[in-house]
């Protein structure tokens, strides 16, 4: 068991989870670059010419990193109050993710690229840098995504109808002689249709084939904006919700948000505002 001075303890504590001090934020930033600089590591890594040339100062690199991050998770542990609270905490998980795939890739090298979940980390920006109000204008997405659930179900419901039946008729149409060897090779060649990929790894050879794929390919550029204007429209109605009515006194026009101070018909004070 590894004892600190409470004096040092408190110190380390402001330092490695406060962001308000000047240290603290500087402590941060410096762990933000680090993680930055460890992702690209193992980005460039996966590449064999780099691989090849630079191997020997990569693995020294990601022994450097391993050491850091393996130094401030076992700080980390040290020095908060409820340690169980901190290893069953999100941070704390991810924290012992970024470090454990090295150790494991001593026994099964393979898994040494599932370090690259440390970019995670960076999740931290949101309180280094103020960043909370993003994650609540976030909640209009969500809302609006929840709003629509109904209706997106609906629509791949259909969607799903449309690709089993596309994919029965091309299996009967052009036949294993022309790729379509089944339905569920025919079904995925519906799926890469109807959403404009179009991989071209399988084919229509037919007339009727073709003319089918042509069908499809209009309903894929209709189907596209369904979604879009599902979500969108439930956007729009989440983010009215969140409005308060000001009545502008001059000209009674309404439906102003709450941040707003000047009618924008007259250019009058809101009452409020």
């Amino acid at each position: 068991m590894i004892f600190i001075d409470d004096k040092i303890k408190d110190k380390l504590y402001d330092i490695i989870f406060e962001t308000d001090t000047r240290a603290g934020k500087a402590f941060d930033i410096l762990l933000i670059v680090t993680i930055l600089c460890n992702s690209l590591l193992i980005i460039l890594e996966s590449v064999d010419i780099i691989r090849e040339s630079y191997g020997m100062v990569i693995a020294f690199l990601g022994w450097v990193f391993i050491i850091i991050f393996t130094t401030e998770y076992i700080l980390r542990l040290l020095v908060v109050e409820s340690k169980i609270r901190y290893l069953l905490s999100f941070f704390g998980i991810i924290d012992l993710l970024a470090i454990m795939p090295v150790f494991f890739a001593l026994v099964f090298p393979e898994v040494r690229f599932l370090v690259v979940v440390r970019i995670f980390r960076l999740l931290r920006m949101f309180n280094i840098f103020k960043m909370g109000r993003y994650i609540d204008e976030s909640s209009y997405l969500l809302n609006a995504l929840r709003a629509s659930r109904a209706k997106i179900t609906v629509f791949l419901v259909a969607i799903l109808f449309i690709i089993v039946m596309v994919g029965s008729v091309m299996y009967i149409a052009e036949g294993p002689e022309n790729g379509f060897v089944s339905i569920p090779t025919s079904m995925y060649w519906a799926v890469v249709t109807v959403s404009t990929v179009g991989y071209g790894d399988i084919s229509p050879q037919t007339s009727i084939g073709k003319m089918i794929s042509s069908l499809l390919m209009i309903i894929g550029y209709g189907i596209i904006a369904v979604p879009t204007g599902i979500i969108s429209h439930e956007l729009a109605n989440t983010s009215k919700s969140k409005e308060e009515e000001k009545l502008c006194s001059n000209c009674s026009a309404r439906a102003y948000s709450l941040d707003d101070s000047f009618c924008s018909k007259c250019g009058s004070r809101l009452e409020g505002g």
